[in-house]
């Protein structure tokens, strides 16, 4: 009996010695969970998450502890004020590193609470250039920004489409109007004329009365700078004018719900860009995407290989630097080198992902396909 009673005694004090080696790492995730950007929002989120539980199931060590990762997320609204809140509450909450923002006009602001506290932070998806040009030290992005996106879109619209007038609209958020601007500099550059420019927001469905303003000015595309919510009303409507100019978006429109909301409006004369490679073409795609259809019953939208691989950055450099505190990991981080879904995951000075392709698609057969 006494040595039943000592073997338990000595098992029970094993247990808590081994749950005493166990660390927990909080990682913060930001994004828009709710509203008309939530499955974008979601999609990034996914791809964080799946990043984290593959690293818990690998069971790595740093430290001389187990870590385990613990995702905080966070629903930032794609609010610039409630991106600061946000942040706030992450950094309150002890997060060891920021998956985030979806929006470049949530990460800007959120950017410089992080910066303050110490925190890294990588983006899977903001594209604005001035994310990483404020000279703080712990911002990165794994995604082409949108001085690369917007020349792209700029020189197809001249070249490729042999555009010569060219009408620009954007949703005035940082990311929409800093994309707008980049493609409207590349179509001057490229011999075409900006026929007309002009706004909205990230909240409006009803494109009738800049689309019949424009109509006057015979462009032969419309670009727009701003999310799938508005690309794919915009071009319902469109069609519903008669208007018969191409269409042209970026990484925001991109996505199969924005065919779902364009509906009928869609036609071979559609085409948006994503950074980065077809997701067939990705080096990790393919398997990427069959792991996450398995764990989220879903599929893939646009961000959450980037946010898979921004997560692993973080969580590679912790390891390298056997330690989790964002002082001791920052330097290893920067110096990121290695084979990610999306491609080679290394940062120039700036923080900008080194690598970063740009693809352009066409609207055929009921999907978007590389061209």
């Amino acid at each position: 009996m006494k040595r039943t009673v000592v073997a338990v005694a000595l098992m029970s004090i094993g247990l808590s010695a081994a749950h005493a080696q166990e660390m927990v790492v909080k990682l913060g995730g930001a994004a828009p969970l709710t509203g008309n950007q939530s499955h974008l929002g979601k999609d990034l989120e996914n791809g964080t998450r799946l990043a984290i539980e593959e690293a818990n199931a690998k069971g790595i060590t740093i430290g001389g502890k187990q870590v385990k990762f613990e995702l905080i997320g966070e629903d930032d609204q794609a609010d610039p004020r409630t991106g600061t809140t946000v942040a706030q509450r992450l950094v309150d909450a002890g997060v060891k590193g920021v998956i985030g923002h979806l929006n470049s006009g949530t990460s800007i602001p959120a950017s410089r609470i992080y910066d303050q506290a110490g925190i890294p932070q990588v983006s899977p998806a903001s594209t604005n250039p001035k994310l990483t040009l404020q000279g703080f030290s712990g911002v990165f992005r794994t995604i082409a920004n949108d001085v690369q996106q917007g020349t792209g879109l700029g020189k197809y619209a001249t070249g490729a489409l042999g555009a010569k007038r060219v009408a620009i609209i954007d949703d005035r958020t940082a990311y929409g109007q800093g994309l707008a601007d980049e493609t409207a500099k590349a179509v001057k550059e490229g011999g075409g004329e900006v026929v007309a420019r002009e706004f909205t927001t990230d909240k409006a469905t009803d494109f009738n009365a800049i689309l019949t303003k424009i109509r006057a000015t015979n462009p032969e595309v419309i670009f727009y700078g701003g999310m799938d919510a508005q690309a794919g009303p915009m071009v319902r409507q469109m069609k519903q004018l008669g208007i018969t100019a191409k269409f042209l978006t970026g990484d925001g429109g991109c996505s199969p719900e924005m065919i779902k909301l364009a509906g009928d409006g869609m036609s071979s004369s559609a085409y948006c860009s994503l950074p980065g490679l077809p997701l067939e073409k990705m080096p990790g795609g393919a398997d990427f995407r069959e792991r996450y259809k398995k764990r989220f019953n879903t599929d893939v939208q646009i961000y959450s290989p980037y946010a898979y691989d921004a997560a692993m950055a973080i969580i590679n450099a912790m390891q390298k630097a056997d330690s989790v505190e964002p002082a001791k990991y920052l330097p290893e981080l920067r110096n990121s080198n290695f084979p990610g879904v999306i491609g080679n995951v290394a940062f120039d000075a700036n923080g900008d992902i080194k690598e970063g392709a740009v693809t352009i698609y066409n609207f055929r057969d009921g999907a978007w396909v590389p061209l």
